[in-house]
């Protein structure tokens, strides 16, 4: 077991030696490795990265959606949707961000890796219930989070703050019931305290 952090330098060789044409990107920025995968080939990728002598990520620590609509501000160019995962190589003491993109912006798609590593199963179904990523091969996916009657997918852009519907208790009928929102979008403006000597400050 190596008792020494491997250099990012050779984590990316070794990851572009295991993956070969398997990458679209590869860099490094403060220290870490990210590598951006070929939807077609994610699932195979994955399994390499767990299985070649050279990679050995054991274990995936995380894998989260994202949503690239106006990203920064500014206008993205390629993919909306994309899922990203972190991997540890106990054995080698290195790790690995593995960025992949859905291909299809209107229905987000791609394989799970619950088969690679069962931690992926929850993460999974969080991507799916926040973002409406679809994890072809996953054994269970539905949503974790927000309810099972819920509609949308919150962690959207384009998803509205207030949501789409809200829930109460309803007396006459007894039990849970959703309408629409009834509260009005409004912009909060933060109270400015002006005080010429706020906080014993001249």
């Amino acid at each position: 077991m190596t008792s020494f952090a491997v250099e990012p330098q050779a984590i990316q060789d070794a990851v572009v030696a295991a993956l070969g044409d398997k990458i679209k990107s590869i860099d490094i920025a403060l220290g870490e490795v990210t590598v951006v995968l070929h939807h077609a080939h994610y699932l195979e990728a994955m399994r390499i990265l767990r299985d070649e002598p050279t990679c050995r990520f054991e274990q995936l620590i995380d894998l989260c959606g994202m949503d690239y609509h106006s990203w920064r501000d500014e206008v993205w160019e390629g993919p909306r949707f994309a899922a990203v995962s972190h991997l540890l190589s106990v054995s080698l003491n290195q790790r690995l961000r593995v960025r992949v993109f859905c291909p299809d912006d209107d229905l987000p798609v791609l394989a799970s890796v619950n088969d690679l590593w069962a931690g992926a199963n929850w993460f999974e179904r969080e991507a799916f219930d926040l973002y409406g990523i679809v994890f072809e091969g996953h054994p269970d996916l539905r949503r974790i989070l927000t309810d099972y009657g819920f509609i949308g997918h919150p962690f959207r852009k384009d998803f509205p703050l207030s949501g789409h519907v809200e829930m109460r208790y309803d007396e006459s009928l007894q039990r849970v019931i959703y309408q629409p929102v009834t509260i009005e979008p409004r912009e909060v403006t933060p109270r400015v305290i002006r005080e010429d000597n706020y906080g014993g400050l001249h």
